[in-house]
């Protein structure tokens, strides 16, 4: 079964940079075997995605500009905020995947549920060194976030993935 795909453009809110390029979430992209941290970690591996981590997502508003992020939710469900508090609010859910523009902040809200986990990771060269709203102006922030290299593949579907597409990777 094909993941049903969103993709969300979130402007700059307040001292959280987001991004140009598109929050692009998956819905039901992790079939029931790939829904551990090992599965979900050798998806990710596959497409060139690496650095891998497992845990949930922070309680408080953060974004990286060392690397763009993709989080698979292998367990349970939360809801999480994307952008600020402007931005969106989503029912995160086992088998879901974000692709997290660098920039883009992003939370937990409110409560775990069944066991919340996510698997992260980033395009090779990158990492998720968290920065949280007023560390870095919006400015410095941009400039290295614009530093950035493209990931190669999409972390789920690979080279013809819809993130190839939505962020012109080719």
């Amino acid at each position: 079964m094909e993941p049903e795909v969103e993709s969300f453009s979130l402007p700059p809110d307040g001292d959280i940079p987001n991004n140009p390029l598109p929050l692009i979430l998956y819905r039901h992209a992790l079939s029931p075997e790939l829904r551990s941290p090992s599965g979900c970690q050798s998806l990710f591996a596959r497409n060139t995605w690496g650095g891998n981590w497992v845990n949930g997502i922070f309680d408080y508003w953060h974004f990286h500009i060392t690397g763009h992020e993709v989080l698979g939710c292998v367990a349970g469900h939360a809801l999480v905020g994307f952008g600020g508090d402007g931005g969106i609010r989503v029912e995160y859910r086992a088998g879901d995947v974000a692709v997290i523009p660098a920039g883009v902040g992003h939370k937990r809200l409110g409560d775990k549920h069944d066991g919340f986990t996510v698997v992260g990771g980033y395009p090779p060269g990158q990492d998720g060194t968290i920065t949280r709203p007023g560390e870095e102006t919006v400015e410095e922030a941009r400039r290295a976030i614009a530093a950035l290299l493209l990931p190669r593949a999409d972390p789920v579907l690979g080279n013809d993935g819809p993130l190839v597409k939505a962020w012109s990777i080719r």
